[in-house]
């Protein structure tokens, strides 16, 4: 588990702070994320022709919980990748991959005016 859940679990009154929104709203925006993501999964399942049973390959290194944590730890604080994947003992990309992977659910999931300060950043930087 990474240093940030911990501390948020340890401490729910500091949520606010660090993430934006309070400790029973995480809780209930990572019940439906993780709702949503395995309604997805079993979608893109469905629909897959497999030779080989499902099941194997690398399990990721982030659990749901914390892979949404990471990507409301970017949204909030607007940090590198780099120093994302340090918080969370990955690397940069696979911090990359898995804002990215989070970012359409959440948006699914969360008032619209946090995930547009992301995209007029991200526009203004190219």
């Amino acid at each position: 588990m990474s240093d940030i859940l911990n501390h948020i679990e340890e401490k729910p009154k500091e949520t606010k702070r660090l993430i934006g929104m309070e400790y029973e709203q995480l809780q209930q925006l990572m019940q439906n994320a993780e709702q949503l993501h395995h309604e997805k999964q079993a979608l893109l399942e469905s629909k897959k022709v497999r030779i080989i049973t499902g099941g194997g390959g690398r399990k990721p290194k982030l659990a749901i919980k914390e892979q949404i944590i990471l990507t409301l730890v970017y949204l909030r604080h607007m940090t590198t990748f780099q120093l994302l994947g340090i918080q969370f003992g990955v690397s940069e990309s696979t911090a990359n991959e898995t804002f990215n992977y989070w970012l359409p659910l959440l948006r699914e999931l969360l008032p619209s005016s946090l995930i547009e300060q992301v995209k007029k950043k991200n526009l203004t930087i190219k």
